[in-house]
Formats: structure tokens, C-alpha cells, sequence
């Protein structure tokens, strides 16, 4: 089956069928970014120590690599996510759902830019002969920085995306008739939390407590879209609603 064939069937598919798979692909970006945080990169990257985390990473190339592969997955998921997304919440407010979207997609965009960091410390460890040029101990450097700049881009660029992201969709919750209110709400503290990262210092001074809402907000409307779904009902209600004033 072709991937145009595939959405096309999603598009299709009844509001709580669209809601479930979103919650699958939701579970999916969350487990995934969970394996290449705790298990790749706190496990193999050492703070201010170049030296250390080069050698972790030439002796465990194969997790390094699955890390790379997590991220992958995670942007390919949430790229899915958004455009779920897009499709429930769009009888709530068309204009609104699609600055969402926009948001998410540059957020997604980003996160791909930031995953490229994570390849650098193969090719610059990796004996290329054009780095020769470099001492064993540049290379490394080399290689945390672009570790740090990946870190960097994905939390002062792309959780400022995200935060945007979690705001409206939370506002879109909380206005709509066929999700809890108060996952609305726990979404929109996420996204203000999420937004904090525009001042590093500010949210370097309030780690980790900047990620409570974040991970409540998300991981409650995770299992609410898995187990519960949207009220058919309600969103048919804003649908025809949404129809009629079009």
C-alpha cells in the first residue's frame, strides 16, 4: 500500500480511529526520544570531558547509531502527529489548527537540522584522511561541540516551536467539546513551560522542574487519545458546525 494511499484512508477514518493513531504515533515520539536521551546520550556524552565522551561513542558506534535512527523516528512520528492533529482540531477553528501545524512543522524541521549534530563525532572520529590536518584532541573537541550546538538548536530553537505548538493545541482542547478541559490546560502550562527555554539561563536556574508539565500534559493526552479516544458525537456536533458557517 502507497503512503498517498495510506493517508488518504487516515483522512477517511472516523474521528476516534484518527485520535487513537495519534496517540500511537504521540506514544511512539515519546518512547523514542526517551531511548536516545537516557539511553545514547546521558549514557555516552560526559560534560567538559571530550576526551571520555569520544571514547565512549567509537566503542559503542552501534548504539550511537540506533540514537541517530530514535531520532529519526521521533521527527517522522510527530510529522504524522501534526497532521492528525490538524484533521481533529480543524472543526474547532481551521485558522488556529493550521498555525499549529505550522509551528510543529517548524519544530519538526529543526529537530531534523539538530539530529544532523548527532552524526559529526563518526566523521570527524571516524579516521577520515582530509581530518589528518587535526591533532586526536581537536577532533575531539570537535566532536563535543557539535554535540553541544545539537543541544543547543533543539532546546533554544526547537522546544520554542514546540512550546507554540503545545499552546495552541491546548487552547484548541480547551475550547472543544470532545476532550477533557483540563488536558487543555495541563497543555498550554507545557507550552508556556517549553517557552522558557528562550532565556537559557532561565531555564538552566528551573531544570528540572520546567519539565513537569511537559511530561503530565503530554503523557495524560497520550493515554486519554489511546484509551479513550474524542467524543464522536461532540466532534461531528463542530464538524457540521464548522460546515455550516464555511
Amino acid at each position: 500500500m502507497s503512503a498517498a494511499v495510506m493517508m488518504e484512508r487516515i483522512a477517511e477514518a472516523s474521528p476516534r480511529l484518527k485520535a487513537r493513531i495519534a496517540g500511537v504515533f504521540y506514544l511512539l515520539t515519546t518512547l523514542t526520544r526517551m531511548f536516545v536521551e537516557i539511553s545514547v546520550r546521558n549514557r555516552l556524552v560526559v560534560s567538559d570531558d571530550a576526551a571520555a565522551t569520544a571514547t565512549n561513542i567509537l566503542a559503542h558506534e552501534p548504539l550511537w547509531r540506533w540514537g541517530f535512527a530514535a531520532d529519526i523516528i521521533a521527527f517522522a512520528s510527530y510529522v504524522a502527529l501534526t497532521a492528525l492533529f490538524y484533521e481533529l482540531f480543524k472543526p474547532e477553528s481551521r485558522s488556529v489548527s493550521l498555525g499549529a501545524a505550522f509551528f510543529s512543522l517548524v519544530a519538526c524541521a529543526v529537530q531534523a537540522v539538530s539530529s544532523l549534530f548527532h552524526l559529526a563525532p563518526l566523521v570527524l572520529l571516524g579516521g577520515t584522511p582530509y581530518l589528518r590536518v587535526f591533532n586526536l584532541e581537536q577532533l575531539q573537541a570537535l566532536a563535543l561541540m557539535f554535540l553541544r550546538l545539537r543541544a543547543q538548536c533543539y532546546h533554544n530553537i526547537g522546544l520554542v516551536f514546540f512550546g507554540l505548538y503545545c499552546l495552541l493545541i491546548g487552547y484548541l482542547i480547551f475550547r472543544s467539546t470532545f476532550l477533557p478541559r483540563i488536558i487543555g490546560v495541563l497543555m498550554m502550562l507545557a507550552g508556556l513551560s517549553y517557552l522558557m527555554f528562550l532565556s537559557t539561563p532561565l531555564a538552566r536556574y528551573l531544570q528540572p522542574y520546567i519539565l513537569f508539565f511537559p511530561g503530565v500534559g503530554q503523557i495524560s493526552l497520550t493515554l486519554w487519545l489511546l484509551v479513550m479516544g474524542v467524543n464522536v458525537q461532540r466532534w461531528k456536533e463542530q464538524a457540521r458546525a464548522a460546515a455550516s458557517r464555511a
